[in-house]
């Protein structure tokens, strides 16, 4: 069986969603469509459109916004006074001050949503399917519900619980909805297998999603808690699936960090589970571009295809690398930090051999300078016919004489706000066979890899008061060996562990999870001084409450909103 699951498919069924979550429901419109097809391609059209909404959940303004934008790791600031102001979501998201009619807070429900609708509908109608390959799909969408009502029960405290598309959800909350996901995970986890992956729910996606489940519960059961139960049995379990992974030798840690966010990346053995959004899969995220100056440009095929001064590192977080290492700097001790392909000098480049210098950018940028001659807009050359590399200054922004130099400094005042302010992180490379340049990101985004499972086991051990769980970070750090490795830690408490993870997932969307597990999302940096723990949870949409209103009760709105 093939190990993708052709998007063109959805052609067959065009399909309508009600986004209200007394409903979930899905209609298929035009079952006369599917006349002609085999019982295989009929069951693969029903299990794509389950799969299809991930790329909507993790687009860079849905939830990396709520995961990242929202914590001490990202800061989005009004550019120049003219770009990213969108009535001010990305301030109160990062102040924690989000309001029940924020976009991305809506677009990020109702993607997740629809995810949980698709996945009923497949459920609903695999079971008549008689092709032996809708045995293995039904047990992916009863996966991929969990995973979408994981999502939920981590952003808004919630899950729904639906067997039938006639039927209005169930709400479960606190232990029933741990419970409900675990149960869930743990009845397909026997069907499924591990080669059809990293696209796809397998077995060692289960495993890794019950061990996050696992490490998360204590904040799922009593979200605004001061302090966090850590069971021991929670822990033993997130252990025992980790284990799992592991000892499955399926996985291997990549020894060029950011090979595992190149646009090839789809069969990198560090990645368990991900985004699928290979080209012929119509990929369209753009984490790439999202924080890069609007004055760079990736790819020199395309004169369109550039930054958008958007999200930057916060002092706080970046300060956390220069601690850690000091007196040396970051990018000299610690491969994960930043990778240059570039010369930092005006120089020529050959086109097939141009590559974005990736990790956290700092300082003044070098790249391919972009002209505009009787109305054709083209990239400067050498004699040779090779690319110029030079200096960067804000063309396009028309502030010629303001260069492409980025500094630590950022923050809502008007000087932290200019586009230059605040390094920036280029982690997923730019497509380099898209169609567009900037619209499409054929890289599959990562949501599990082993290097997770590694610091989750680390962390269980550690929260047990296992000595040897200083062994798993230290795995992970030397494993970078397309360059000089990380040095091993000495040892490992907590806080040193919340900083490894952040030195290793940054901009990858578990941030925010992270922040309040280990209890930090209360805390202060660059323009966030809110300590209500009632921020821990999103606000309920709006439209999502006003669609639930025929139904008193129902839908109660999360607290402090």
């Amino acid at each position: 069986m093939k190990t993708k699951i052709l998007m063109v498919l959805l052609a067959f069924l065009s399909l309508t969603v009600t986004y209200s979550c007394s409903k979930l429901e899905e209609n298929v419109l035009d079952e006369a469509s599917v006349v002609g097809l085999t019982d295989k391609q009929q069951a693969e059209g029903i299990i794509a459109p389950v799969y299809a909404k991930l790329e909507d959940v993790f687009l860079h303004t849905n939830y990396f916004a709520l995961q990242e934008i929202s914590t001490d790791e990202a800061i989005l600031p009004y550019r120049g006074g003219t770009d990213w102001g969108d009535n001010g979501i990305y301030l109160q998201l990062h102040q924690h001050a989000n309001i029940s009619s924020d976009a991305n807070v809506r677009n990020t429900w109702n993607n997740i949503v629809t995810g949980i609708s698709r996945s009923v509908t497949a459920i609903n109608s695999l079971p008549t399917n008689p092709d032996p390959s809708a045995k293995l799909f039904l047990a992916e969408a009863r996966g991929m519900r969990a995973y979408y009502n994981l999502l939920m029960l981590d952003l808004f405290g919630l899950v729904f619980v639906k067997e039938d598309a006639s039927e209005t959800s169930k709400i479960l909350r606190g232990e029933a909805a741990i419970g409900y996901i675990k149960s869930e995970l743990l009845a397909i986890e026997p069907v499924l297998d591990n080669t059809t992956g990293p696209g796809r729910i397998t077995k060692a996606a289960v495993w890794g999603l019950l061990a996050r489940l696992h490490m998360n519960a204590a904040v799922y059961r009593d979200v605004y808690a001061t302090s966090f139960n850590f069971k021991t049995e929670d822990m033993d379990a997130a252990i025992d699936y980790c284990n799992k992974i592991i000892s499955s030798g399926s996985y291997n840690l990549a020894a060029d960090y950011f090979s595992l966010f190149n646009d090839n990346n789809h069969n990198n053995k560090e990645i368990i589970f991900a985004v699928d959004q290979r080209a012929d899969l119509n990929g369209h995220n753009r984490m790439a571009y999202f924080s890069i100056s609007g004055d760079q440009f990736p790819l020199p095929a395309y004169t369109g295809s550039n930054g958008t001064d958007g999200p930057s590192i916060t002092s706080d977080f970046y300060r956390t690398w220069v601690n850690a290492y000091a007196p040396v700097d970051p990018a000299a001790v610690d491969p994960r930090f930043y990778k240059q392909n570039l010369p930092q000098v005006t120089s020529c480049v050959d086109a097939a051999a141009f590559n974005m210098n990736r990790g956290i950018l700092r300082g003044p940028q070098y790249g391919l300078k972009r002209v505009t001659t009787n109305g054709v807009v083209s990239f400067v050359k050498c004699p040779d016919g090779k690319m110029q590399v030079d200096k960067l200054f804000y063309d396009t922004r028309s502030r010629p004489t303001l260069p492409v130099d980025f500094t630590e400094q950022v923050d809502f005042t008007i000087a932290g706000s200019n586009y230059n302010t605040g390094y920036r992180v280029l982690k997923y490379e730019f497509s380099k066979t898209s169609v567009s340049g900037r619209n499409f990101g054929e890289h599959d985004i990562i949501i599990l890899r082993l290097a997770d499972i590694y610091l989750m086991r680390a962390e269980a051990k550690l929260r047990k008061g296992d000595a040897t769980a200083l062994a798993d970070v230290n795995t992970v750090r030397a494993a970078r060996t397309a360059s000089t490795p990380a040095p091993a830690l000495p040892a490992i408490t907590l806080d040193l562990l919340f900083r490894e993870r952040g030195f290793e997932f940054y901009w990858e969307m578990v941030r925010r999870t992270d922040m309040i597990r280990f209890g930090k999302y209360e805390g202060t940096w660059t323009e966030k001084t809110n300590t209500d723990v009632r921020k821990r949870l999103f606000p309920i949409p709006q439209t999502a409450m006003d669609g639930a209103s025929n139904l008193p009760g129902y839908l109660v709105q999360n607290a402090s909103y």
